[in-house]
Formats: C-alpha cells, structure tokens, sequence
C-alpha cells in the first residue's frame, strides 16, 4: 500500500529516532528498516510491524492498516490510544496524517532546543 513507508518514517522521526536506535530496540536491521520506510518492501511482516508499533507507540492495528492489511473498523477505533483526539479531528488522510506527525517532530525538537538552553 502506498504511503505506509513515508508514514514510518514520519512516526520514527516523530519519537526522534535514527534507524540504529530503532535497530537496537526492535531487532529490526537499519537496511531492512530503510526498505520499509522507502517502500521497497511491498508486504512487511505482521511482527516487524508489532515491534515498530511498539518502538513508536502506534497501536499494531494502524500499522497494519497502513501496510495494506484488512482490520475490523470497530477493532481499529478501539485501540486509538487518544480517541478524544481521533473524534476532533475526524478521518484524516495519509497525507494528513504525515503532516500532523512532521509538524508534530518539529514541535518536540524545538521544545528539545529550548531545554538544553
């Protein structure tokens, strides 16, 4: 499915990893972890998306979903961390919901810069 490379990337960006730290915690090599993020890998294993659910604090029902794998709808909505968030916001798309998590980054590490001052 496309899209869901760019949305890995954005979340690991997000909780202000590199691949080698995202390597060391899931187990996951940096090279395997650079073909999810690009796309190269049309169908990533169920695990690998668990641990990177877990590494990202993403719920596994999101990942799969993004990776092109069915999930119940009323399953999904369950297990959304926030649904406080989720029901403000409504449906997003990928799109969307890159740029909420870039934009997201970006305020941490400005946050980060203004602690270290």
């Amino acid at each position: 499915m496309p899209g869901y490379g760019d949305f890995l990337k954005a979340a690991r960006k997000a909780k202000g990893l590199t691949l080698r730290e995202v390597e060391e915690t899931t187990g996951i090599s940096n090279a395997y972890l650079s073909q999810l993020e690009s796309g190269k890998v049309k169908q990533p294993s169920p695990i690998n998306l668990n641990k990177l659910g877990r590494a990202y604090d993403i719920p596994y029902e999101v990942l799969m979903e993004k990776a092109g794998y069915p999930v119940p709808k009323a399953q999904f909505f369950n297990s959304l961390p926030n649904n406080m968030t989720a029901s403000r916001l409504g449906h997003l798309t990928d799109d969307e919901e890159q740029e909420l998590l870039e934009y997201l980054s970006f305020l941490r590490s400005r946050r980060g810069k203004r602690r270290s001052k």
